[in-house]
């Protein structure tokens, strides 16, 4: 595995963290706030999290296909 990349848009409000560059896509978790990013074979490569600072006082839980 690369290095973890994590980016914060601090105006948008938006988190994204990658654990490998590879083409994928987004797609939707069972949080309206938290995408996943799977790679063409559906691996979990990443995931992004909006209205992050909303999460201060309550933390979510999503468990992401293929991560064990």
């Amino acid at each position: 595995m690369e290095k973890v990349k994590v980016w914060y848009d601090p105006e948008g409000d938006y988190l994204e963290v990658m654990f490998e560059k590879k083409e994928g896509y987004f797609k939707e978790t069972a949080s309206d706030q938290i995408m996943e990013k799977v790679d063409m074979a559906g691996n979990v490569i990443g995931f992004s999290i909006l209205k992050v600072s909303s999460l201060k006082d309550h933390p979510i839980e999503v468990a992401l296909a293929g991560v064990k």
